[in-house]
């Protein structure tokens, strides 16, 4: 259920930023001293499934673009990137790294009900693999409202 859950918030940001352009995924709320834009959403998102499936659940090293980032100097690099790049470019982050979510998934059992009260590999210990599949629920969920506040402000579009 968890991981349907994810695939639901997955679907829900793709659509908002389906049939977006370059400067409609840069753009920011008129008016609201926040940077985020939803090319930011799709690099951002793309950052937590790394992090938590790639790197906590499965104890592997961060993939490029994320190792590589200048964290020490913008620590919202993610959302930084996700500012400057093309669609494409935010698209394929963010479908690259939900792929290697499903794979550790898959890899790991958490597809046929595997143990979900494991540690993770990497992390706080005290931490679970049920917890980190909750809070990338409640992470995408929090963001996904974000998007649709974005989505209406570019072209007046709501719903799923």
């Amino acid at each position: 259920m968890l991981l349907a859950y994810l695939d639901f918030y997955r679907a829900v940001l793709l659509c908002k930023a389906a049939g977006l352009d370059d400067a409609a995924l840069a753009r920011r709320l008129p008016g609201h001293p926040s940077p985020m834009t939803l090319g930011g959403l799709l690099a951002h998102l793309a950052y937590v499934e790394d992090e938590w499936f790639t790197r906590r659940i499965a104890g592997a090293p961060a993939p490029p673009p994320w190792a590589d980032a200048p964290w020490e100097q913008d620590r919202d690099w993610d959302w930084h990137w996700g500012e400057r790049a093309s669609g494409a470019e935010a698209r394929a982050l963010f479908a690259a790294a939900c792929a290697r979510s499903r794979a550790v998934a898959a890899e790991l059992g958490l597809t046929s009900g595997a143990d979900l009260d494991a540690g993770l590999a990497a992390g706080d210990a005290s931490l679970t693999r049920r917890w980190a599949l909750v809070h990338l629920v409640e992470e995408y969920a929090r963001h996904a409202g974000h998007a649709d506040l974005l989505r209406e402000a570019i072209d007046g579009a709501v719903g799923d």
